[in-house]
């Protein structure tokens, strides 16, 4: 029998380290945050919170829903929600501090008001959008757990209404709120703050029983294919453009060009510095 054949010894050892790191997750992981809010007595305890309204009804959720743009970059949202009063509500988790989140949050929004709006519709009845935008970090650095964004006219002060709410709570501030204690638990390994029963014992599902340790192991191999995926994608890219250095490089030397006009046509055509494009003309002159 051959060596890489899967014994149940594999198998196991396999699960075993997916669990492992399933224990490792927190609700402010992507991975772990699409499985959590797949459970709509999530959501509505998320919202509720943050909305600061007790009363507030889910009534439908679809996590990672995709929204393509035929005209433009795609979206991939980690949580749409539909109220009951009407109001779409897209929730997203973002850990990374290395984005312009407040156009990221905009974009989003644009893309879930022109995807959920049939064409010839009056503008009136655009429905509402609410974007809850929860980092890792204060990337506004206002020193607040919460901060609500309107559109206000300069000349006046007066807060304008166009149906578009956004609401960024962060988890790197503790005003003492319970927006901020369920921050806490986005944290946690293990979340037991009472006051947020449905994230406790869902999270509780998902790491200690065989249908959420299953679903968990789905979803992460899932990601780890578009990881993958979008690796290769990059990878590609990256191949084509120093393809297209060396021939450009090339192309220099074999038009009688000197090494420092090859050095400043490189610069000009890919934006490097001098060192970089200096060290591309190097690399590539004798080739």
């Amino acid at each position: 029998m051959s060596s890489t054949f899967p014994t149940p010894q594999n198998f196991a050892d396999s699960l075993e380290q997916k669990k492992k790191c399933i224990q490792k997750l927190r609700p402010i992981d992507d991975v772990f945050f699409e499985v959590l809010v797949r459970k709509m007595s999530v959501c509505e305890e998320i919202l509720q919170t943050i909305l600061e309204d007790p009363e507030l009804v889910v009534l439908t959720v679809v996590p990672q829903n995709s929204i393509r743009n035929l005209l433009g970059r795609s979206v991939r949202l980690d949580c749409l929600c539909r109220l009951r009063n009407g109001q779409l509500c897209n929730v997203e988790v973002q850990r990374a501090d290395d984005d312009d989140h407040l156009r990221r949050a905009r974009y989003h929004a644009a893309c879930v008001t022109t995807s959920t709006t049939d064409p010839g519709k009056k503008f009136r009845n655009v429905p509402d959008v609410i974007v809850v935008y929860i980092s890792q970090h204060d990337f506004l650095k206002l020193g607040k757990t919460t901060y609500h964004i309107q559109k206000t006219i300069r000349e006046t002060g007066d807060i304008i209404d166009d149906g578009l709410s956004e609401i960024f709570v962060n988890a790197q501030i503790d005003d003492g709120t319970d927006i901020a204690a369920l921050m806490r638990c986005f944290q946690e390994k293990e979340p037991s703050n009472p006051k947020f029963p449905a994230i406790k014992q869902e999270v509780y599902e998902i790491k200690h029983t065989e249908g959420g340790i299953s679903t968990m192991c789905e979803v992460m191999e899932e990601y780890a294919k578009e990881y993958a995926k979008e690796y290769a994608k990059e990878y590609a890219k990256e191949y084509a453009k120093e393809e297209a250095i060396k021939s450009a490089v090339i192309t220099c030397k074999d038009c009688g060009n000197t090494i420092e006009k090859a050095i400043s046509i490189i610069m000009n055509r890919f934006g490097f510095s001098y060192d970089v494009a200096a060290q591309k003309v190097n690399q590539y002159w004798n080739a």
